[in-house]
């Protein structure tokens, strides 16, 4: 496992960020999802080395989380969400310097620096002023920094933010070509949900600092909990929260659908047991499915 961590434990005082994480993951792209507050920021800056957790160990690359932060930002690369650029250099002149700020010759970083601009798209741009970049060019040389060392794990903390479209669809393929091609393991943060669904083939979910599902999208789909699409006739507010005393996780939608989540293990007929408890007719009744949104849903609860 590249990286690996174990009771994981961190508060800001009061605030508690992170409440005995354990997470194990493998090759491949990796989405990390979680409401606000959840703790992914502070699992980021764990995992690259910039927090010490306060309980519990790990390690990123095999280097030990409490010991070896320099080694682990030497082999990893970090796309922040803010900005992070110096005034008054060109594109080659900022990435060939975060190569050197990762331990790479200057001749070597300048030589990576034209190769990785030319990667991201702003081979054209490389000597202009970064103070002349759109937003998406920004987004563009914050990758290109990233990768200019040619590290193992990538971590990405929004990076289709402040995008348009068709720039966002555009760095979403260099992230897949990345994952797929480039032998790097990405770690995607986003509140995006459609960005990791289509680029990660994992996921973790943390909730209130505690980890509220992790592991293979698919498998997550079908094994946490299952998700019923289901139309009714009758009280359906009763209907609810008689599925509610049975485990289940129940939601409206504006088209008055109602999804119930379902925990593993469950009995879908419970579902015909509360319709008749209730006096409600089922219209409809569909098995679906789960998209991202609902495992998010169902894995942090639905209001």
């Amino acid at each position: 496992m590249s990286i690996e961590v174990k009771d994981l434990s961190f508060s800001y005082g009061r605030i508690v960020a992170l409440d005995g994480v354990t997470l194990r993951l493998g090759e491949g792209a990796v989405g990390l999802l979680g409401p606000n507050g959840a703790g992914k920021s502070t699992l980021l800056r764990i995992l690259l080395g910039f927090l010490v957790p306060q309980r519990g160990e790990g390690r990123v690359l095999e280097y030990d989380i409490r010991r070896s932060q320099a080694m682990i930002r030497r082999s990893v690369g970090y796309m922040p969400e803010s900005d992070c650029f110096i005034g008054g250099m060109d594109a080659v002149m900022f990435t060939a310097f975060f190569g050197e700020l990762s331990g790479m010759p200057r001749q070597e970083a300048m030589k990576r620096a034209h190769e990785v601009l030319f990667y991201v798209g702003l081979g054209e741009a490389r000597y202009r002023l970064l103070d002349t970049y759109s937003a998406g060019m920004k987004q563009r040389l914050k990758l290109a920094q990233a990768l200019v060392h040619d590290p193992k794990i990538l971590f990405l903390d929004e990076p289709t933010s402040n995008l348009d479209p068709t720039g966002r669809a555009e760095i979403l393929d260099l992230i897949k070509d990345i994952a797929t091609n480039k032998s790097i393991q990405v770690i995607l943060s986003s509140h995006i949900l459609d960005d990791i669904e289509s680029v990660c083939s994992s996921v973790v979910i943390l909730n209130k600092g505690k980890l509220a599902a992790e592991g293979r999208m698919d498998d997550l789909r079908t094994i946490r909990y299952s998700l019923y699409e289901i139309r009714i006739k009758g009280d359906g507010e009763a209907f609810r929260r008689e599925l509610e005393g049975r485990g289940c996780k129940v939601e409206e939608t504006e088209d008055r659908l109602i999804k119930v989540y379902m925990p593993e293990g469950a009995d879908r007929m419970d579902l015909f047991r509360a319709a008749a408890g209730t006096g409600v007719q089922l219209r409809s009744f569909v098995k679906s499915r789960t998209s991202l949104e609902d495992l998010f849903a169902g894995a942090v609860g639905v209001d």
